[in-house]
């Protein structure tokens, strides 16, 4: 029976990698593309939203990563150490144009979507999985960009409060304030347009 890597042995892989790209093992720097090339795409995708310029930026970052991989220590994911590059690249180019990370009209009060969701509301008897879906992208496209980026690398990479925080150096109460207006905004945005009851 094949029992999942640990966190320590996740680490050691790190190390190795790193390691290997450091000697200039031929193929070793492609693997880490490869591997976390989704991953550089999705985190710079939520904050710029423009494809062309997400590619521009991924290969900026790769770039970045390769000239500054031997300041990874190996203490953190390698995972956590490439989103933060991919981070500060796509939040100093919003900064370059000008586009705020922040909507600071958002309130603070309210219940979260994903809270919502999971309390055993039928939210199949509004409309289909599908639409669902749909909207809920499309609710995620529509808040600003620094909430769309903390709601990706929270819920659909896995990345701890703790390690995002190290990432954009933010305070955890900051992100989780994020996190929480954003799922506030979500579930206002579904409300509005699939009739989700509040």
């Amino acid at each position: 029976m094949h029992t999942p890597p640990t966190p320590a042995d996740c680490l050691d892989a790190d190390r190795a990698l790193v390691a290997a790209i450091l000697s200039r093992q031929p193929g070793a720097f492609e693997q880490l593309v490869r591997e976390y090339q989704g991953l550089c795409w999705r985190v710079v995708d939520r904050m710029v939203r423009h494809p062309d310029d997400t590619r521009e930026l991924c290969q900026e970052a790769f770039l970045r990563i390769h000239q500054t991989l031997h300041q990874y220590r190996g203490e953190s994911a390698l995972k956590s150490w490439v989103a933060q590059v991919a981070y500060s690249i796509a939040r100093r180019h919003l900064e370059r144009r000008r586009i705020p990370l922040v909507d600071n009209s958002v309130t603070e009060d309210g219940t979260a979507l994903i809270d919502q969701i999971g309390d055993g509301h039928d939210m199949e008897a509004h409309t289909s999985e599908q639409d669902i879906n749909a909207h809920l992208h499309a609710a995620i496209d529509a808040l600003p960009p620094l909430q769309r980026t903390l709601l990706t690398l929270y819920h659909l990479e896995e990345i701890s409060i703790a390690e995002i925080a190290t990432l954009t150096d933010l305070a955890e109460g900051t992100i989780k304030s994020h996190l929480f207006r954003s799922r506030r905004r979500l579930r206002e945005l579904l409300e509005s347009r699939i009739g989700v009851p509040a």
